[in-house]
């Protein structure tokens, strides 16, 4: 016969038992949260820190113009069938100069931009007002068929989203021997350290006033510092034959190299409207 004593004990053995069963899945259920959050931590602090430590914009070549960016690692991407056609017939003009042109074009006025590329036309309003030396110099290299037959030599599909185009060489170390000005960093557009969707702006060394012909196209809102100069914005239709671009991947799988389609643009014209 068990006595109250006993039977006492013995349901007190089994709250204890109980209560450590309780505190053991309570500790595995928190040892399990915690490794989902410091594993999810760790990706964004890598980014963040790689974004913003090698996130600029630079230039391979200091004596170089705009350069090569660095942009945050990606988790591989699947190489897709190259959407563009053939380059047209020509070659890279190798031109120089050793300081900016002079300013030739309407300040008043408004000036468009196109890109045609073996991906398709990409139309760009210009924004002559707040950047008109970033203008004036693309509307000099144009006419001079600076950019004709250049490759779009980089593209970034994680964490900043761009296509950048402008260098002679194709390697990110080009320009055309002069440096222009930084100009509309305080562009209202520019909110909340985000230069959005459909933007064109200015590569640079990471150094102030080192534009030179280099330039990327934004084509996903994307996470930069207010120090590459903002300049125009992108029709839809050019927008769209960025994404086709984007679609396509980069050379690397991690989110940064070059485009698997083949994007080169045949002919830049600048025009006064």
């Amino acid at each position: 016969m068990v006595t109250q004593e006993q039977r006492r004990r013995q349901l007190a053995r089994e709250k204890f038992l109980r209560q450590q069963q309780r505190r053991t899945a309570a500790r595995r259920k928190s040892h399990m949260r915690n490794s989902v959050v410091a594993s999810v931590l760790g990706v964004v602090v890598v980014g963040a820190v790689v974004s913003y430590a090698t996130g600029v914009f630079k230039n391979d070549d200091k004596k170089a113009n705009a350069g090569a960016e660095v942009t945050p690692s990606a988790a591989p991407t699947s190489k897709a069938p190259d959407p563009c056609a053939k380059p047209a017939e020509g070659a890279v003009k190798s031109l120089s100069w050793k300081k900016e042109p002079a300013m030739t074009i309407d300040k008043s006025a408004d000036y468009t931009m196109k890109m045609a590329t073996t991906c398709g036309d990409v139309d760009i309003a210009l924004d002559t007002a707040a950047a008109p030396h970033t203008v004036n110099s693309f509307d000099f290299l144009a006419g001079k068929g600076f950019f004709d037959h250049t490759k779009c030599h980089r593209l970034t599909t994680n964490g900043i989203y761009v296509l950048q185009c402008g260098d002679p060489k194709g390697t990110g170390s080009g320009g055309p021997g002069y440096t222009i000005p930084d100009e509309n960093l305080k562009d209202k557009s520019l909110k909340g350290g985000v230069y959005p969707a459909g933007t064109i702006a200015m590569a640079n060394t990471g150094q102030k006033h080192t534009g030179g012909s280099q330039f990327f196209l934004v084509y996903q809102d994307s996470q930069l510092p207010p120090s590459y100069t903002p300049f125009g914005t992108i029709s839809k239709s050019g927008l769209a034959v960025l994404k086709k671009i984007a679609a396509a991947g980069e050379s690397t799988g991690q989110g940064d190299g070059a485009p698997n389609a083949t994007v080169v643009v045949n002919k830049m014209t600048v025009t006064k409207s």
